[in-house]
């Protein structure tokens, strides 16, 4: 498909897969080498844009000092602490049966236990404001990014799951093992409080197994629906048997493992997983001992690393997998990932360093996520907000932001399923999901609203200050390197010098033809910041960026 049509592609209309065989053509045929080609600011751009939300200046400058692998490895080797938690910023309701009194405003309530719906659903908001300020504040690593692609893997839905601090407790879960061992995280995952209540973990007992999660560990989790993946209906309901016995303590707010409820019987599956027999055990160790051979069994197909290695790559690469790409790069990262023994880092390694990430034909080929829209605006235009103390400003200004990407058709938290979003799944569409005659004109307007006016909070603006931004620039005097240098950090693919031509004319040069007409309007602001002398550049650079934001090639990543 054209990128620059991608806008009015028609598409076909076909059932939901999540599983797609690899298409028989091929776009192109890197692999994943080493990649040895140039490393200047546009290479900078994409892994940032890849990694992270949005690709700040003050990030693209520090990674010039940089060579491609040490720019990899430190955004794959986080140093910052983890965020702070979140806190309760909404008042304490008298609707509630239980109202949570105890816990003041501004302090966090991710340890208080309370069941009243009231009260969870304000801490599920709370939640998803805290949750779009990290996004918003993220250090200068991939960690936030994949932690969103692990919990969008494992698809709980918020909104079903009721309890914030269930959800708050395997965002931090998911978030502990995002560049660690994939196995320990289906285990951990497996007994968590969120999971169990989502897909039934719960009310699996021996007397009546529930195939909820068995089902989904390997359909979603792990081996996926592919032609590689020949699990049996037979081999679900053994597994729903291994794991019986696992409950939730509603006091504690805990798993619990309760041997009464639990299947002793040897459990013995397809030729797939080799016969085997998974030995039927009793006592208080049997539910964990019996998740790790199932799991054990599991891991040694080969299926799981390619299942996991496609959607690493349609989450940061490329939604398509041709024959070449599943031969050159999703086999050989199969292989580093059963090497390491499920590591995930020596996989994400492998990929941001290798000729296939940086091929030509990899970049400015994704359209933005909703995240990506609003988040990456905001970071890249350098939206500042209140200390951390002004928790009452900054929740009620995230809110905001996380309201847009709502609107635009991505809930932090809560997919329409438990496969995830479709936009990573469903073809023949796949990310252009994210664009149609709704959610396009809400981006625009998005962008249109923070030139304009932006939000206000407690007396606090927030907006796109286009003249800061065009401080950061290395000439911004001359309106040609101006416009070339905003849209290298803005667009992935270039605008043709006609039209760069005549959007400097147009705009900056408010229909004059000489270039002197901009250089000198900036010269004077320089020289004497007046309000007059502002307004004349911000004027103009608050039509420059509308200009390109509105712009197809904007939605683009």
């Amino acid at each position: 498909m054209d990128r620059r049509d991608f806008l009015t592609a028609r598409r076909k209309k076909q059932p939901v897969k999540n599983e797609v065989a690899p298409l028989k053509t091929f776009r192109t045929t890197s692999g994943i080498n080493t990649y040895t080609g140039p490393w200047t600011e546009q290479e900078i751009v994409h892994l940032l844009k890849r990694t992270m939300f949005g690709a700040k200046k003050a990030d693209i400058t520090y990674f010039k000092t940089r060579t491609m692998e040490q720019a990899v490895d430190e955004l794959l080797t986080p140093t910052a602490p983890p965020p702070p938690v979140p806190v309760k910023e909404y008042v304490t309701s008298t609707n509630a049966t239980t109202p949570d009194g105890n816990i003041l405003q501004g302090t966090t309530w991710i340890n208080d236990i309370n069941s009243d719906g009231t009260v969870q659903s304000q801490r599920r908001a709370s939640y998803k404001k805290w949750w779009t300020g990290v996004l918003i504040n993220q250090d200068r690593s991939i960690r936030e990014k994949l932690n969103m692609f692990w919990i969008d893997h494992f698809g709980n839905e918020a909104s079903d799951l009721g309890n914030a601090n269930w959800v708050y407790k395997q965002h931090t879960l998911i978030r502990q093992y995002g560049l660690g061992n994939y196995k320990n995280l289906v285990r951990d995952i497996t007994k968590d409080v969120a999971m169990l209540r989502y897909l039934n973990g719960y009310l699996n007992q021996a007397a009546a197994p529930d195939e909820n999660y068995a089902r989904e560990l390997m359909e979603l989790f792990t081996l996926g629906k592919g032609p590689g993946s020949q699990y049996t209906e037979a081999d679900v309901k053994e597994a729903a048997k291994v794991l019986t016995g696992w409950q939730i303590n509603g006091t504690t707010y805990t798993a619990v493992f309760n041997s009464n409820r639990h299947s002793a019987v040897n459990k013995t599956f397809s030729s797939f997983f080799n016969n085997t027999v998974i030995t039927g055990r009793t006592g208080a160790t049997a539910g964990d001992l019996e998740l790790n051979d199932l799991l054990s069994m599991i891991f040694q197909q080969q299926e799981v690393a390619k299942f996991l290695v496609r959607k690493i790559y349609r989450w940061f690469v490329y939604y398509a997998i041709d024959a070449s790409a599943e031969a050159n790069v999703i086999e050989p990262l199969a292989a580093i990932f059963r090497n390491n023994n499920y590591e995930i880092k020596p996989v994400l390694s492998a990929l941001f360093k290798s000729e296939h990430f940086f091929d030509m034909l990899n970049r400015g080929c994704m359209i933005k996520t909703p995240a990506d829209q609003v988040v990456g605006s905001l970071r890249e235009m350098n939206v500042a907000f209140r200390p951390d103390t002004d928790w009452d400003t900054n929740y009620g200004l995230w809110n905001t932001f996380y309201s847009w990407m709502v609107n635009m058709g991505q809930n932090l938290h809560d997919p329409p399923n438990v496969s995830g979003m479709p936009a990573y799944y469903q073809e023949p569409s796949f990310h252009e999901i994210w664009i149609n005659s709704d959610s396009l004109p809400k981006r625009n307007q998005f962008t249109d609203t923070m030139i304009s006016n932006g939000y206000v909070r407690n007396g606090f603006r927030v907006q796109f200050n286009c003249v800061a931004f065009a401080q950061t620039l290395t000439n911004p005097g001359n309106p040609n390197d101006l416009i070339d240098e905003a849209l290298q950090v803005f667009f992935r693919n270039d605008l043709s010098a006609q039209s760069k031509g005549q959007i400097k004319t147009q705009i900056l040069l408010t229909g004059q033809q000489w270039d002197y007409y901009w250089t000198n309007a900036w010269t004077a602001y320089v020289a004497s910041p007046t309000t007059a002398n502002f307004n004349t550049v911000n004027t103009r650079l608050k039509s420059l960026f509308q200009y390109f934001f509105n712009l197809s090639e904007y939605q683009l990543a």
